[in-house]
């Protein structure tokens, strides 16, 4: 069974914490190693909320919403939705308030359980992709040098690359070699100028039909 924690509790930053340390949006970014533009588009979705703001007007973040962030960052591979991490993100919130009664408190465990099932089953389908690409490569590396072996024959020998493994006779392998007998090997005599007669309606001197 595959397990996936969901922690609950905040990162350690103890020297930020003791200054209250607040960040503006492009320092959240590099922080949490993400793209300036991704970290904009959760701001538009309501994931990253202001704390403060600087003397000239722009917003400024605090560790929580670091924490956030990275559980946005552990969430977009699994393929959970911007609605799916806004309620995650509302549960861990929620699950940390003092005031909770012991019920209240037992049933946000409960549902933060199923969010870990949910994550398993995310999880177990991403690493079957997983698979399933590593397969395709294997098997594109395995045609790639099929296909170079292939060729290495073909350029030291095309015509015995192709004859491997057929069963032919040595004239048609001689035909295959010098389709005109003109090699060393043939006879002086090309069977093309013969009289398809044959040689006996060949006549003196070697006129056809002599008389």
């Amino acid at each position: 069974m595959i397990r996936v924690e969901l922690s609950t509790a905040r990162s350690a930053r103890p020297s930020a914490d003791a200054r209250g340390e607040r960040y503006e949006i492009g320092d959240v970014a590099t922080l949490v190693t993400l793209s300036l533009r991704t970290v904009r588009f959760y701001e538009q979705e309501g994931l990253l909320v202001p704390v403060d703001r600087t003397a000239d007007g722009f917003p400024l973040y605090d560790d929580d919403a670091l924490d956030r962030f990275f559980l946005i960052k552990k969430m977009k591979p699994l393929g959970f939705t911007v609605e799916e991490m806004r309620s995650l993100l509302t549960l861990r919130e929620r699950i940390g308030r003092p005031e909770l009664t012991a019920a209240n408190r037992a049933e946000l465990h409960d549902r933060l359980r199923t969010w870990v099932s949910l994550a398993e089953e995310k999880l177990a389908a991403l690493q079957e992709q997983v698979r399933l690409a590593e397969d395709f490569m294997i098997g594109l590396k395995d045609d790639a040098a099929r296909s170079l072996r292939v060729d290495g024959e073909l350029g030291e020998d095309p015509l015995g690359a192709a004859a491997r493994g057929l069963d032919l006779d040595d004239s048609f392998l001689d035909f295959l070699t010098d389709p005109l007998g003109d090699g060393p090997d043939r006879t002086s005599t090309n069977t093309l100028d013969a009289d398809p007669r044959g040689p006996e309606n060949t006549g003196e001197g070697g006129q056809p039909g002599g008389r």
